[in-house]
């Protein structure tokens, strides 16, 4: 059984419990008069003959810490503002409040009265005379919240327009991906849930909007994982007469300042290790990245038959359709992607995996791209955006060739998209960021279901 399934039975059977003895698990007549900050600022620098003058408090928040040795223990409460620690013992509470207290589980909300008192250590404590339990909030969604707010306010600083596309697309464009599908009745058509909202976007600036920005959900028909959720947030940005370079200085500045903003520095821990957000970050091509792993020259990786050789000693499956840009980038996957902790700009993507992206003008073999990989994944995506209409059309007939040889992630050809870029598509750069992965390297959340509210899940088994 799986262990949050084991997890949720216990839960229950003491829900059932407490029902059993009257106890409404639910209850709405909970008030505190204290938030844990408001309670830490009232009792600073009294000694404990004014802390033991307080009269008694109530406060509440969510279990984030638990430590129970029989007769007594300890909770850490988290509120809207801030921690407070509790003192919960046999010999002060009621027999009934006490057995309550004994139910408790990280995550349940509660309600606890009594008097503050320091520890021997020196902690600011709430020593219980009364707990109730209520229901349930998490700080990670206030981080959320305020990421979200961030992005926006910084972007719309810089003269950015905020805008909405359509969700629905008769064609799913912007990125490789699978899309979900639905149909129109009305019109009798077959529509895309978006997998990026890219292609509408580049099409304001085509219409004349310079800068553009879209905070949205995107939508994509692939697998769950830690990192991975088919319905996602993403912000997309662009901005005419700009570079993947200058989008590199403005993604150092944007989220250094976001980890200042939310977390009070530029230094998070995640997984264990520690990350420094603190510009600037590594800039290195994906040639020397893999070259300097698999320990090869680097001219090696531009030939078909040796980056194969080493493709297939990597124990990666080698196919006939798989040039040597397509070998590039599942070796950067394999080799270097895993090992990549600190910020680092990864750049020069090969043109076969970037279809939309504007050739380097110094090796055609080449697109000006980079992607941003913190903590081991890809946290940003962006590139100099492909305004050549006829070479736009050559990438989209060689993606219908990729589709119609199985590869349901190829993009689709989009006529009315190549007509927008006959208007003329002023030079450009562009962006993706994965809101949800910029949340859990800020909240140090190890699942992408831990920043979502409502993440997909596999069905239970039904017994």
């Amino acid at each position: 059984m799986p262990e949050d399934h084991e997890q949720s039975v216990v839960r229950r059977k003491k829900l059932q419990a407490l029902r059993a003895r009257g106890v409404n698990p639910y209850p709405n007549d909970f008030r505190p008069d204290h938030t844990a900050d408001d309670l830490h600022a009232r009792c600073e620098g009294l000694a404990e003959a004014a802390l033991a003058s307080i009269a008694p408090v109530r406060v509440a928040g969510r279990i984030v810490g638990l430590r129970d040795f029989g007769k007594a223990g300890f909770l850490h409460l988290q509120d809207r503002a801030g921690r407070i620690q509790v003192h919960a013992r046999r010999d002060r509470l009621s027999e009934a409040a006490f057995e309550l207290y004994r139910t408790f589980d990280l995550g349940d909300m509660v309600g606890v009265g009594g008097r503050p008192f320091r520890t021997r250590t020196g902690e600011l404590t709430v020593e219980a005379d009364d707990v109730r339990l209520l229901a349930k909030v998490r700080r990670i969604f206030r981080t959320r919240a305020a990421v979200v707010a961030y992005l926006r306010s910084f972007l719309a600083a810089r003269d950015y327009v905020e805008v909405e596309t359509p969700m629905m697309q008769p064609i799913p464009g912007g990125a490789a991906a699978r899309p979900f599908v639905t149909h129109h009745n009305a019109l009798d058509v077959d529509l895309y849930l978006r997998i990026a909202p890219e292609l509408y976007l580049k099409r304001l600036v085509v219409g004349g909007l310079e800068r553009v920005f879209e905070l949205s959900r995107v939508f994509r028909n692939e697998g769950l994982s830690t990192r991975h959720n088919p319905e996602f947030t993403m912000l997309e940005f662009y901005q005419a007469y700009a570079t993947y370079e200058d989008l590199m200085v403005l993604t150092e500045e944007m989220l250094s300042g976001l980890a200042r903003d939310v977390t009070g520095g530029t230094a998070v821990e995640y997984g264990g290790e520690a990350i420094e957000l603190a510009p600037p970050w590594p800039r290195r091509t994906m040639v020397e990245l893999v070259a300097e792993q698999a320990g090869v020259p680097a001219e090696r990786l531009l030939e078909r038959d040796a980056i194969a050789a080493l493709a297939a000693r990597h124990a990666i499956a080698v196919r006939p359709e798989m040039s040597a840009g397509h070998l590039l980038g599942a070796l950067f996957e394999v080799l270097v992607e895993p090992g990549l902790v600190q910020p680092t700009f990864v750049t020069q993507f090969p043109v076969e995996l970037s279809p939309l992206a504007r050739r380097n003008d110094h090796d055609p073999r080449f697109v000006d791209r980079f992607e941003l990989i913190v903590a081991r994944q890809e946290i940003a995506n962006a590139f100099s955006e492909l305004n050549d209409p006829e070479d736009q059309r050559a990438r989209f007939e060689e993606q219908r060739r990729a589709r119609a040889a199985g590869d349901l992630e190829a993009h689709v050809m989009d006529e009315d998209y190549l007509r927008a870029l006959e208007h003329g598509l002023p030079p450009t750069a562009g962006e993706g960021i994965g809101v949800d992965r910029l949340v859990m390297i800020l909240t140090g959340a190890t699942s992408i279901r831990e920043v979502i509210l409502f993440p997909h899940l596999r069905p239970e088994p039904q017994t």
